[in-house]
Order: structure tokens, then sequence, then C-alpha cells
């Protein structure tokens, strides 16, 4: 009278790709379908495929990620320079103003 839950999950099995590659070498060694010409690499394709359309993939999204920390390394050196033309503008205000008041005290 025990409520253990003896159920374990497991993902057994070949998948889509791996039946597919089992019934393109049988094709290919029983010479029955047009995939008896296929070259071997297209009988195995199943098998490499994937791991293919993952590295696309990975390519793909780190040229994105390159492209958005290339732009934002460009708005944040343009913050930058307007932050600096602010402060430059800002300085010589100050400079003038104060040669401005130096003058009229008579210093």
């Amino acid at each position: 009278m025990s409520d253990k839950n003896n159920s374990s999950s497991s993902s057994g099995g070949i998948g889509f790709c791996g039946l597919l590659a089992i019934l393109f070498i049988t094709l290919k060694l029983t010479e029955v379908s047009v995939i008896a010409t296929w070259s071997w690499w297209w009988v195995l394709s199943p098998l490499w495929l994937p791991f293919c359309i993952f590295l696309a993939i990975v390519a793909v999204g780190l040229v994105v990620w390159g492209l958005i920390a290339m732009v934002g390394l460009a708005i944040s050196y343009l913050q930058g320079r307007k932050r600096m033309k602010n402060r430059e503008m800002y300085t010589r205000a100050n400079s003038e103003r104060n040669e401005y008041n130096k003058r009229k005290n008579g210093r």
C-alpha cells in the first residue's frame, strides 16, 4: 500500500531523421528505387543535415548579435561625442563669462 509513483519518462527510440536515414540506407543497399542512384552523401544526409541546419542558425544568430552590438557601440559613441560637445560648449561659455566678468570688474 505505498503511494509511490513509479512512472519514468524517457525519450527513447529513433527520431524522424534516424528513421529516414535507415529507410534511405535500406533502399540504397537493396537498389529498389531511385535512391539507388543517389550518392552516399545524399543517402546519409538525414544524419548530417540537422547538424548543418543547427550550425546555420547559430551563425545567423551570431551575425545578428554582432550587428546589434555594433549598432549599440555606434550609438554609445555618438552619445559620448554629444556629451563632449555639450561639455565643451559649457566650458567655453563659462570661460567667456569669466573673461567678461574680469573685464567688467577691471581685473
